[in-house]
């Protein structure tokens, strides 16, 4: 606490107002509190540039990693003796409290298996439900039909929109353990300002879906060697009222996936080469800062990842620089991934349609085909003993 600016008593210039109760919901308190961490952890020799939550040391040539959400913290490595007297130094600056080995975080819960760690989100799903009223509801295989078309035209304005809202932002926050519901609560999400009835239908079908999944989360699997690979796909005029395609990538450590995104485009392509290529654009951007955060942390990437798309076009024109006079529309700033190829960063290959992972992020499947890319993107479910000792 200080004075404010201009209102500082000369004659008191150190005395401030004594606060009765903590001041919650400022502006500036989140801001100001990781000023003043991240000031700490910089005086400590930690580290950060390309993402802001996370902190970095190397320690004897052990490498020790901070993940800051605002007083939530993680610390890992592999110099246990330092992370405790880490967590010593931080608890005699703010006063913290050390939960052990993390099991649960931020709604996620972490399960270490013999094959890996799990994260899933089964008490988060349980209260979602619970909320709107769907805990005995029946589960159904695949969070939307493989023949819905969404669209603002196709029923009657929703009533209680801020319910349809409310559920919507809180599967938002569940797509970071649930790729498989990702496609469809970006697809709802763009209706927030004009919801029907029929989106509140397929809203109640993806928390359905999720009854029937609710154990189901991210296996990590440890992995012999460092290969970052990406697959990008795009749904070329999916959408009904603007014919805007969505884009859709998925990138993997191994055989683990660690990013994904599923996004409608902000133009309209005028072929399905030039929406493939856009996805490959975007594909591309997520992956050069992965391996830029890699390089950070002094983990080494000998080859180049490779991004895997379905379409033979949009492989041609990342590869091959000579002007096309089909693609003179199209910005300047996509064909950057022509420099990313030409740099052995990206090596842009093709994959079989049937093959092609990133399918569950731009369009609805059939039930057999969405299980199928379920298992391929390392969802797995876990028992239901291990998940009643965890709660």
């Amino acid at each position: 606490m200080v004075q404010p600016q201009g209102y500082v008593d000369p004659h008191k210039p150190t005395h401030v107002c004594k606060l009765v109760k903590a001041l919650y919901g400022l502006k500036q308190a989140p801001k100001a509190w990781y000023d003043k961490l991240k000031a700490f952890l910089v005086s400590l020799a930690f580290k950060t540039r390309f993402d802001s939550s996370l902190f970095f040391i190397k320690v004897q040539g052990k490498l020790i990693l901070v993940l800051v959400y605002v007083d939530d913290i993680l610390i890992t490595g592999d110099c246990n003796q330092f992370i405790s007297e880490l967590i010593v130094k931080l608890n005699h600056k703010f006063s913290l409290k050390d939960l052990g080995v993390v099991s649960y975080f931020l709604g996620l819960e972490t399960h270490r298996t013999s094959g890996g760690i799990q994260l899933t989100q089964p008490k988060y799903i349980k209260d979602l439900l619970q909320k709107v009223g769907l805990s005995h509801s029946k589960p159904v295989p695949t969070p939307i039909c493989s023949s819905t078309k969404l669209s603002l035209h196709d029923s009657t304005p929703l009533e209680d929109i801020t319910l349809f809202r409310s559920t919507l932002g809180a599967l938002q926050y569940l797509t970071m353990t649930r790729p498989d519901i990702s496609f469809v609560v970006n697809k709802l999400s763009q209706f927030l300002n004009a919801s029907i009835v029929n989106h509140w239908k397929i809203c109640k079908r993806v928390l359905r879906y999720l009854k029937g999944t609710i154990t189901t989360g991210i296996m990590f699997q440890p992995i012999t060697r460092m290969s970052l690979e990406c697959y990008a796909d795009a749904d070329w005029a999916s959408c009904v009222d603007d014919r805007r395609s969505t884009s859709g990538f998925s990138v993997f450590l191994g055989p683990n996936i660690i990013s994904w995104s599923s996004k409608k485009q902000h133009v309209v392509a005028r072929s399905s080469t030039e929406s493939e290529y856009r996805a490959l654009a975007l594909a591309t951007t997520e992956v050069i800062w992965i391996r830029a955060l890699f390089v950070e942390l002094g983990i080494t990437l000998a080859q180049p990842s490779v991004l895997w798309t379905d379409n033979i076009g949009a492989i041609t024109l990342a590869s091959n620089p000579v002007y096309h006079a089909r693609t003179k529309h199209i910005e300047i700033d996509v064909h950057f991934i022509r420099d990313q190829v030409r740099n052995r960063e990206i090596d842009v290959r093709h994959v079989p349609s049937e093959e092609q992972l990133a399918d569950i992020l731009t369009k609805p499947l059939s039930a057999t085909r969405f299980q199928c890319l379920c298992n391929k993107l390392c969802l797995a479910s876990l028992p239901q003993s291990t998940l009643h000792g965890a709660c």
